[in-house]
């Protein structure tokens, strides 16, 4: 049901702003005036109006209203509010007051008109389908559907956390080496491009030769000082048109993927962190009551390999016509043998959901263990390899001062 943000006038004059749900803005204005407030302005949410008015003049959010921390927080609250007795209604309402800003005010106003209007909470959800994204909105529907709904919401909010956590792990490993890396590469560009031009114009006047290490170091310089800016250019315009191939050409995608999969060390931590999440998600889907190949399509769409979502793709059509699930995923020959084994034993034994959650767990503690390793191995080789480019940088400056004060004297 549209969304509208009026500004009206009550019975003793005052002013008041607020949101109201309504089929059309004219039952909208009676609604209104029935509660005793004169509509003055009224107008589409920028969540309702940027379906029907142009592009242009759609209100542009450079982040999602919910990310996945304020999702598992919100879904949080509505289990343990609806499991407290409250309906689903109430519930919405009270959440839409302990909003943290304006814009999930509105989505929460959206989803509430839509819901006493008499549509489900999933189906309302999927007016939004950038802040919730179709896992959440599959889980709570099969819950809807099997009357477990507080307890689905739980599991949801447990999946949604866990998954944070271990993004979060992740971050952190990779944290510390990026900095480093950043760090070493501003001082390089500095040093290059304001230290060494000066102590270059010092012996440009002196008619002798300048060491070796000099010499690269100033040619090193004037190309940076020359070509610096175009090829920073160069770079961003390639990133921009990388990035478009990427999202407009499955096919590029596809290649791009593919190649990131075989480079040693990180093709490993993308293979595990996409499988954890497949994993994890297709446990949840399956003790939720979902059907094993609406699970299976949902699951694949929260990875973000096109290589290996491909293989899951495959792997529908196998299960639906008979194949196991274990030998369906394995004829790609890339996801882990871990979640394999521990597939096939869910099948051999009818308990497929315990065996997925308990595969994703380990997946989940081998990633960052690796990753905790590596970040602890690179630490220390970044700072020696940022360490090296500053010495030698530092001994061709000072390379031809020393050989000046030995022809001096």
């Amino acid at each position: 049901m549209p969304l509208y943000r009026y500004v009206a006038i009550q019975s003793d004059g005052r002013t008041v702003k607020g949101l109201v749900t309504a089929d059309t803005e004219k039952l909208a204005r009676q609604k209104l005036r029935a509660s005793g407030e004169t509509p003055v302005e009224l107008s589409l949410t920028s969540s309702q109006a940027s379906k029907d008015t142009p592009i242009w003049r759609r209100e542009i959010h450079l982040r999602a209203a919910f990310g996945l921390t304020a999702r598992a927080l919100l879904i949080r609250q509505l289990s343990s509010l609806t499991e407290g007795g409250l309906t689903l209604e109430r519930a919405l309402l009270a959440l839409q007051d302990d909003a943290a800003n304006p814009r999930q005010r509105e989505i929460f106003a959206a989803i509430h008109g839509d819901v006493t209007a008499g549509a489900s909470l999933s189906s309302a959800l999927a007016n939004f389908p950038t802040e919730f994204p179709v896992m959440d909105r599959a889980v709570i529907a099969a819950g809807e559907q099997g009357g477990q709904f507080s307890e689905v919401l739980t599991q949801l909010a447990n999946e949604l956390e866990s998954a944070h956590a271990l993004r979060a792990k992740l971050l952190g490993a990779a944290l510390y080496p990026a900095i480093v890396s950043i760090v070493a590469m501003l001082i390089t560009i500095f040093l290059l491009g304001s230290v060494v031009p000066q102590v270059t114009e010092v012996f440009s006047q002196n008619r002798y030769d300048l060491p070796p290490l000099t010499v690269f170091v100033v040619s090193l310089s004037n190309w940076v000082n020359a070509w610096g800016g175009v090829a920073l250019a160069v770079c961003v315009v390639l990133g921009l048109l990388s990035r478009s191939l990427l999202s407009s050409v499955p096919r590029f995608r596809l290649l791009w993927d593919q190649y990131w999969l075989n480079v040693p060390v990180l093709g490993r931590f993308i293979t595990g962190y996409n499988s954890a999440r497949f994993a994890s998600t297709l446990a949840l889907l399956v003790m939720a009551g979902v059907p094993i190949i609406k699970a299976l399509h949902t699951a694949g769409q929260t990875i973000t390999n096109a290589a290996l979502k491909k293989i899951v793709v495959d792997a529908v059509e196998s299960v639906t016509q008979g194949a196991p699930l274990a030998l369906a995923l394995e004829s790609g020959k890339r996801f882990p043998r871990l979640l394999l084994v521990f597939i096939r034993l869910g099948e051999k034994t009818g308990d497929l959901p315990t065996m997925l959650d308990r595969a994703a767990k380990q997946l989940n503690a081998d990633l960052q263990r690796r990753a905790i390793t590596w970040a602890t191995a690179l630490e220390p080789l970044l700072i020696v390899a940022m360490g090296g480019v500053v010495m030698v940088i530092v001994l061709a400056v000072l390379l031809p001062i020393i050989q000046l004060n030995q022809w001096v004297k």
